[in-house]
């Protein structure tokens, strides 16, 4: 098979923690070529899309004691070329949210693949639809109390009402501006004006969960199967467990109620055409899909074993 890969600039990242890194050595190791282009290089013709690509070959990571080595350099590439996207087996689209006016114009563009030639994942359409903060209110039945608003009276009732909360912006990404609120904090007028934009943004507030302290279980969803899960635990002051701020990650099993979640989740993810989603799971709750470049590959193969990667890629085979 022939897949292109939308990443950033793929020299800015980190190829023994990147999941996107992990999905490319997986297809090469297949026997697969890889290609890569950027959201930059994307453009419609005559109502097709195509793409600056440019073809790239890697020195996978290998393991030295508990973590990813790789070379120097671990990547090289060959002569860039403009071609139809409709020419390759899959186009995946692994730009790191935020979701930006650039990134929704990228999957504007991608758009015009043709499906019936190219599986194009996750579906452009279903990326739109499932805001990864607000996806996880389709499923209330395993959620934390949950409020979405940008009304400050709404949000200081919840937060009095319920003695602690936690405020995600619903545009964040690795636990960026998620604040700790709490009942009679003096700062708490000010927070609520800063996420919200003075009242200009809507913002979720969701039940605090004791359960954060034990963990943020990120588990990876294939399908609509759960196929591995890792643990990232908050370490020092910071109440927040993503491994972009500080997490640590432990090895942890994909529990029954896991299970439960996943299969509540799997027709409605199927009929979006999200097919490869992160889910993040805190004391049995669901809290976030994470549905525009799920990491956590690079640990889960680490402590587990395993090679995510390589499974996604023979679903992907699968599908051809």
């Amino acid at each position: 098979m022939k897949l292109v890969f939308v990443i950033d600039p793929i020299e800015r990242l980190d190829p023994t923690h990147d999941s996107s890194v992990a999905l490319m050595e997986a297809a090469q190791l297949m026997g697969h070529s890889v290609g890569v282009t950027e959201a930059r290089q994307l453009t419609v013709i005559d109502s097709k899309a195509w793409a600056m690509v440019t073809p790239v070959t890697l020195t996978p990571v290998t393991l030295g004691g508990d973590r990813w080595v790789a070379a120097d350099p671990w990547f090289t590439v060959g002569e860039a070329q403009f071609l139809p996207l409709e020419e390759f087996d899959a186009v995946w689209l692994r730009t790191d949210p935020p979701v930006t006016t650039a990134y929704l114009y990228a999957t504007y563009l991608l758009d015009y693949v043709d499906t019936a030639k190219t599986l194009v994942l996750n579906s452009m359409g279903g990326i739109r639809s499932a805001n990864e903060k607000m996806y996880a209110l389709n499923f209330p039945s395993v959620i934390p109390e949950t409020i979405v608003s940008q009304d400050k009276g709404v949000i200081r009732q919840f937060v009095e009402r319920r003695g602690k909360a936690v405020m995600k912006p619903l545009g964040g990404k690795a636990g960026e501006g998620i604040l700790f609120l709490k009942d009679g904090d003096a700062n708490f007028n000010s927070m609520v004006e800063i996420s919200t934009h003075q009242g200009s943004l809507p913002v979720m507030v969701q039940q605090f969960l004791p359960e954060a302290a034990d963990g943020d279980k990120r588990v990876i969803l294939l399908d609509g199967e759960p196929v591995g899960a890792v643990n990232r635990i908050p370490t020092g002051s910071d109440f927040r467990g993503n491994m972009a701020v500080g997490g640590r990650v432990a090895k942890v099993e994909v529990t029954e109620r896991d299970r439960e979640i996943a299969q509540l989740l799997a027709p409605r993810l199927k009929a979006d055409g999200l097919f490869f989603v992160g889910i993040d799971v805190i004391g049995g709750y669901l809290t976030e899909v994470n549905v525009t470049s799920p990491t956590g590959i690079r640990e889960i193969d680490r402590l587990d074993g395993v090679s995510l990667g390589k499974r996604a890629i023979a679903w992907i085979e699968s599908q051809r």
